[in-house]
């Protein structure tokens, strides 16, 4: 990744390492440092340690270092599957597997399943996630398509940048909310310090994200259970918005509070629906994935109490 920047007044002042920061609010911190280090990033030309201070009118540039890719082994891993022909596969992801191999995941990922399922999308797309259009959270169950062949991976890119895919999830939040429906509007980005977090941001520092919730089920242990639909995928979108507005996700040790009465084994988050266009035929296609058997267990025990259904979810 190239990075070729002009250090603005609002900049200037600011740490070499935390500049880059928000530039590259995608890459880790400690591979930014790596890459100052290193001298792939440099400030005018010349190398410059983490914690120099910028000032106006210098130009930060250079390249990212990447880590070589690791080898990619098929390997049997659980999943279910929910359409597939040559083009285009949709899947339903069970809860607590990664979707591709990254740094502390180096295999028993959902790529390994897949090339263990069809080894042909080898060469479909990014070499380290081949076939993946789009993710979900390790710790987040549902949904998901797979392109089979790069053309049509290509055009589930375009399908997802032109906003052509309906997401619906499924989420048990905590409270109550006020009202029945409505929508967060509100920019994420990095959080400036806990890099490992994502969080509600001001609109230069973050990327637009908008976010739709409806009320299905109210249950007296004060937690609801909602229908949201994302209008963006911005990394942790969901848990992060709807943390914003006073409402966790169940079960979320990132973005939730320690105020649960039962023990949740994940985070409460499914994506349930998926709406597009077949790519390559035209055809409508409309899927949902059942809810996976620990969440379907925890909604079992929550409408077992008082509550008062809004909404029976099929």
């Amino acid at each position: 990744m190239k990075v070729d920047h002009q250090v603005s007044d609002a900049l200037s002042g600011l740490r070499f390492d935390h500049v880059l920061v928000q530039l590259v609010p995608d890459v880790s911190r400690s591979t930014l440092i790596q890459s100052i280090r290193m001298g792939l990033l440099r400030v005018d030309g010349n190398r410059k340690k983490s914690s120099y201070r910028l000032k106006t009118g210098e130009r930060v540039q250079g390249s990212i270092f990447e880590a070589p890719a690791p080898q990619l082994l098929p390997q049997k891993i659980p999943f279910d599957i929910l359409f597939e022909d040559d083009s285009l596969l949709l899947i339903s992801k069970p809860p607590g597997i990664v979707v591709h191999p990254a740094s502390g995941n180096p295999d028993q990922t959902l790529v390994n399943g897949l090339l263990y399922h069809c080894m042909e999308i080898a060469g479909v797309g990014d070499e380290v996630r081949p076939g993946i259009v789009h993710r979900l959270d390790k710790d987040t169950s549902g949904i998901m398509l797979v392109a089979k062949t790069s053309r049509c991976h290509q055009l589930l890119v375009d399908a997802f940048k032109e906003r052509a895919v309906d997401k619906e999830y499924l989420a048990l939040v905590h409270g109550f909310l006020r009202e029945k429906q409505g929508r967060i509007v509100a920019p994420i980005g990095r959080h400036p310090v806990q890099r490992q977090k994502m969080a509600v941001c001001e609109e230069h520092h973050g990327r637009h994200a908008a976010s739709s919730w409806e009320v299905l089920e109210e249950y007296a242990e004060n937690c609801s259970l909602l229908r949201i639909r994302i209008e963006t995928g911005r990394t942790h979108q969901i848990r992060v918005h709807m943390a914003s507005i006073g409402h966790p996700v169940a079960g979320d040790t990132l973005y939730g509070r320690a105020r649960n009465t039962r023990e949740y084994p994940r985070q409460m988050l499914h994506a349930h629906r998926l709406q597009l266009s077949h790519p390559m035929s035209g055809e409508s296609l409309d899927y949902t994935a059942p809810l996976w058997s620990d969440f379907q267990e925890i909604v079992d025990q929550l409408r077992m109490g008082e509550h008062e259904i809004l909404v029976k979810v099929s």
